[in-house]
C-alpha cells in the first residue's frame, strides 16, 4: 500500500476488516491476531488505535449507527407520501443488512448480549431510533384513515421491525440463497395489507 495512512484511515481500515471478518468467521470467534493479520499489521498496532477489544467492537457500532442513520434520513428524504416514506424505511433497513452481511450475527453475539455493555447501549438506541421513526409515520398514516386505528403504532412498529429481523435471519441461515431487499419488501406489503383499512369494514 503506498503512502502512509492517517490515524483516522487506519481506524476506518480496522472497522471495515472487523465487519467483513465478523461476517467471514463470525463476531465471537474473532480476535484481534486475526484483524492485524488480515492487514498485515502486528497485534500491538491494532491496540495503539483501540486500547481494548471492547473498544473496538464499539468503534463497529458507532460505524454502524452512523451508516444506518444516514440510509434513514436518505430514505426519508427522497419519499413523498406516509406508505412511501414507510417503506422506504423499511427498504433502507433491509439495504444496509444486505451491504453488512454482519450485522444479523453481531446481533445475537456473545459480545454484544453479554460481554459489552456499551455496544449493547448503541444497538438498543439505534433500534429505539429506527422504531422511533416508524412510529411517527404510521401515525400519519392512521391519521389518514389509511391504516387500523384499532393497533397502536408502536405495536405496529415492532411488527415491521420484527419483519425485517426475521427475514434477516433466515437470509443468514439459508446461506443468503434469495434477495433479502425484494422479499423483505414482499413481506411488507403483506403486512401492510392486512393493517390496512378497510372501507365500511365493521369492528368483529
Amino acid at each position: 500500500m503506498s503512502g502512509r495512512q492517517s490515524a483516522e484511515e487506519r481506524k476506518a481500515q480496522i472497522v471495515a476488516e472487523v465487519l467483513r471478518l465478523a461476517d467471514e468467521i463470525g463476531p465471537d470467534r474473532l480476535s484481534t491476531t486475526d484483524v492485524a493479520r488480515a492487514i498485515g499489521l502486528s497485534q500491538p498496532a491494532i491496540f495503539r488505535h483501540f486500547p481494548t477489544k471492547g473498544a473496538l467492537w464499539l468503534a463497529v457500532a458507532e460505524d454502524i449507527a452512523d451508516r444506518l442513520q444516514s440510509y434513514w434520513a436518505a430514505a426519508e428524504a427522497g419519499a413523498t407520501g406516509p406508505h412511501e416514506r414507510l417503506k422506504s424505511l423499511i427498504g433502507a433497513q433491509l439495504s444496509a443488512i444486505s451491504e453488512t452481511p454482519a450485522l444479523p450475527s453481531i446481533l445475537f453475539s456473545r459480545e454484544l448480549q453479554v460481554d459489552n455493555q456499551a455496544l449493547r447501549d448503541v444497538f438498543r438506541g439505534l433500534l429505539g431510533a429506527f422504531q422511533g421513526r416508524l412510529v411517527a409515520v404510521i401515525r400519519d398514516l392512521q391519521a389518514a384513515g389509511d391504516l387500523k386505528h384499532d393497533v397502536s403504532p408502536e405495536d405496529v412498529a415492532i411488527l415491521l421491525t420484527s419483519l425485517v429481523q426475521g427475514v434477516a435471519i433466515r437470509w443468514t441461515l439459508g446461506a443468503r440463497g434469495f434477495a433479502l431487499v425484494p422479499e423483505g419488501l414482499r413481506l411488507f406489503d403483506v403486512q401492510m395489507e392486512l393493517l390496512r383499512a378497510k372501507e365500511g369494514a365493521c369492528d368483529a
